[in-house]
């Protein structure tokens, strides 16, 4: 008989993690635990309060009936929690965990043998201005040719003079830029501010207006100088087929995927399979995880093959993460197996 706990975990960021939403000093997570004959296995629920579907007031007590139904099994237990995906997620990993040789390896690879590392942007957070050069020089001294910036939070001409900056030391074949507006501006102001950011050749901006509003996204979409690229507009799209008339009546140039968010693996399976349907780039993010969930996320990841940076970069956040085998070194996520993980 397979017997299952779960146990909540508070992680403290090194720094408060700012974006155009809120400023964070801490990252709630939960952690559900199975053993069967002597096995254990684990999976992370990366719920984020403030943004995920499942961030509602009976969480704990879904979770709590997961364990009290472990019995049921993985796929019934997943199909019955739609409306949660983040405790999806870790369904998915816990049972998986449960099965392997080593609970940590979910997808032995290249990758979980240190062979082959997974390219990543380097995440500049919300900041003064001051904060955002050092950041961006920190990230290119460590080898990045990939970052992408919060915007939203300073002055636009502040956030340009940054851009310029970058530009003047890295042209665009040698640097790729990506904005992050976590749906900080309106649909009268966006236009003008995409416009204002085009010159600096950006790569992509993610969720420039807040999401639900369609009709407004699909016009940026078709004139924007920036491709866009949506995140939280994937966030509580259960259905296959809300899924489909969300890209058809929209027509992103690229969708932002985060397995906590959008039900695992299966979920993340669903959404590239109708992004690829619909001529629709994509690359996988972490969703402040700690190193349990961002190890499931990576292992998976490497196995899609998709060469794009990945965002994959969160694990060195915290104060208090879990030890892992994780590392970020050379712009990529490695997989240090003569290293040791201190949850098992």
């Amino acid at each position: 008989m397979i017997v299952a706990k779960y146990v909540r975990y508070v992680l403290n960021f090194h720094r408060p993690a700012v974006t155009s939403r809120e400023i964070m000093e801490v990252k709630e997570t939960w952690y559900l635990f199975l053993e069967h004959d002597g096995k254990k296995g684990i999976g992370e629920c990366g719920m984020l309060r403030g943004l995920s579907s499942d961030d509602r007031p009976d969480f704990e007590e879904k979770l709590q009936w997961v364990c009290d139904h472990i019995h049921m099994g993985k796929e019934e237990l997943y199909q019955s929690l739609i409306e949660f995906p983040s405790i999806q997620f870790a369904i998915e990993q816990a049972f998986l965990s449960l099965e392997q040789e080593h609970p940590a390896l979910l997808f032995p690879s290249d990758f979980t043998a240190g062979k082959v590392g997974i390219p990543i942007n380097g995440l500049l957070w919300m900041a003064n201005p001051k904060s955002l050069e050092l950041q961006f020089e920190r990230k290119v001294s460590n080898e990045f040719r990939c970052v992408k910036m919060k915007v939203g939070s300073n002055k636009l001409y502040e956030e340009l003079r940054l851009l310029e900056q970058f530009r003047a030391q890295y042209g665009p074949d040698e640097l790729e830029i990506r904005l992050d507006a976590n749906g900080a501006y309106t649909v009268e102001e966006v236009q003008s501010k995409l416009e204002a950011f085009a010159p600096y050749h950006i790569h992509s901006i993610e969720q420039p207006i807040a999401p639900g509003q369609w009709d407004a996204m699909h016009e940026l979409c078709q004139y924007s100088p920036i491709p866009i690229a949506l995140d939280e507009e994937l966030i509580g799209v259960f259905e296959t087929d809300k899924k489909i008339a969300l890209l058809e009546a929209i027509q992103p140039q690229f969708i932002i995927l985060k397995p906590s968010f959008i039900g695992g693996f299966q979920g993340t399976d669903t959404w590239i399979q109708l992004a690829k349907e619909h001529n629709i780039g994509w690359w996988i993010t972490s969703a402040l995880e700690s190193n349990v969930g961002l190890n499931a996320i990576a292992q998976y990841t490497y196995l899609l093959g998709n060469p794009m940076p990945q965002g994959l970069g969160t694990g060195t956040l915290y104060t208090n993460n879990i030890v892992s085998p994780l590392e970020v070194a050379q712009a990529h996520l490695w997989y240090r197996p003569e290293k040791n993980w201190d949850i098992f």
